[in-house]
């Protein structure tokens, strides 16, 4: 796919565009959808530690995001397109200020850029229980999963083939050759770190043995970089009426592939989150062990599938243990629907980084969300996120933030 960039103007109605040339096919337009995401973000980040870069990173972006997804013409074989457009706006930032990952900046100005945006079309093809998606791509897969913690999201380009041909047994494979990250219009060589490759390859898939079971394997190479397994089991486990238990375990056995560009990639990665839940509360106890020589390996414009990321920090460094403790309530038990709140806390130890062979670093997390009920605003989501985090014996990061985020999606059809 070739990189586009569009002004604001012009923006949603080449979402169109893709619509107008396709074949007049009923199932095609008829199973059709289309929405408009739109995200206020205001972040700002205290840096606490001394002879930090900048005091702080404050800054403030509305972004919209249209999604137009077509249904499939009629037939054995059915055709289909999709269609992605997003748009960041800068409200607030300066030289000064920035680097919260909201809105890009010029390598050589500094300077936050006014405006970015991105145009993503997607081939897709039908057959049976199988499809192939070749163009911008949003995975969630254990090996690859997309970013959409800021005013836009991330996005792959490459084909993905999704296969439920089997009941219960759901199979991807595909291949990934650039990224856009989330605050970039720029795509970018797949890669991870500082070194980039020809292409991304995964397969694998996912077998429920019933609802309550199901069991993940998969596989990914990053040419030249390095080459990741991965094994996942999740349980459900009623125990009684408002009452279950979730157990998720999760394994990843990282090396390093060919001339190991990123250099030496050896890492072994156990995860485990037990959440229970009684009504209108939940408790959650995470624990993640690193075992290896090196830091746990993800794509560029990726988040690690990994049970103890958090809002700032993904404690995949090499050697570190960590656990986490997390509450959430839903206030809708005491007569207030649509308000919901989320603590939790995140330490982790032994981390390995450079001469350090000791790190430490904690952080916790405080969201309180509510979503408008009813009236003009109906659906309008509203966040405060609260993040406190400090690292020690001899990593040096300190910081407090806060992030406001209003949210609303609109159906267009």
């Amino acid at each position: 796919m070739n990189h586009i960039r569009l002004k604001p103007a012009s923006l949603l109605a080449s979402l169109a565009l893709p619509m107008v040339a396709a074949p007049a096919m009923a199932d095609f337009f008829a199973d059709s959808h289309a929405k408009l995401e739109l995200r206020n973000h205001y972040l700002n980040r205290d840096f606490r530690q001394d002879n930090a870069p900048q005091a702080k990173a404050e800054e403030w972006g509305q972004g919209f995001t249209a999604k137009l997804e077509s249904g499939f013409t009629e037939g054995a074989v059915g055709l289909g397109v999709d269609a992605m457009g997003q748009l960041g706006i800068k409200l607030d930032s300066s030289r000064d200020r920035r680097g919260t990952g909201l809105l890009p900046y010029g390598r050589n100005s500094l300077e936050p850029a006014d405006d970015y945006s991105e145009l993503g079309l997607t081939a897709k093809l039908r057959a049976s229980k199988s499809v192939l998606r070749l163009g911008t791509l949003q995975p969630l897969l254990p090996v690859v999963v997309y970013n959409d913690t800021r005013l836009l999201a991330s996005s792959f380009q490459g084909g993905l083939l999704s296969s439920q041909e089997i009941d219960g047994l759901t199979v991807n494979a595909g291949r990934l050759t650039k990224a856009n990250l989330r605050d970039s219009s720029s795509r970018d060589d797949i890669g991870y770190g500082a070194a980039s490759s020809d292409g991304f390859d995964f397969a694998g898939g996912s077998y429920a043995f019933n609802p309550q079971l199901s069991l993940s394997y998969y596989y990914g190479k990053l040419e030249h970089i390095y080459r990741q397994q991965f094994v996942g089991l999740v349980h459900t486990l009623p125990l009684a009426e408002g009452l279950n238990l979730r157990s998720d375990l999760r394994y990843f056995d990282s090396r390093g592939d060919g001339a190991e560009r990123g250099g030496q990639i050896d890492n072994r990665n156990f995860n485990a989150s037990f959440a229970l839940g009684v009504r209108a509360h939940k408790f959650t106890a995470n624990l993640q062990q690193m075992s290896g020589d090196s830091a746990f390996p993800f794509l560029n414009g990726g988040d690690p599938y990994t049970v103890n990321l958090v809002t700032y920090n993904t404690y995949t460094r090499a050697g570190l243990d960590s656990w986490q403790l997390r509450y959430d309530y839903d206030f809708a038990a005491l007569g207030v629907p649509g308000l919901s709140f989320m603590t939790r806390y995140t330490d982790g130890r032994h981390a390995k980084a450079g001469a350090i062979d000791n790190g430490r670093e904690r952080e916790r997390d405080t969201d309180i969300t509510y979503v408008i009920q009813s009236g003009p605003l109906k659906n309008v989501s509203l966040r405060w996120r609260n993040v406190m985090f400090r690292s020690g014996n001899g990593l040096t990061t300190a910081l407090d933030e806060n992030r406001l985020i209003i949210g609303y999606t609109l159906a267009l059809w």
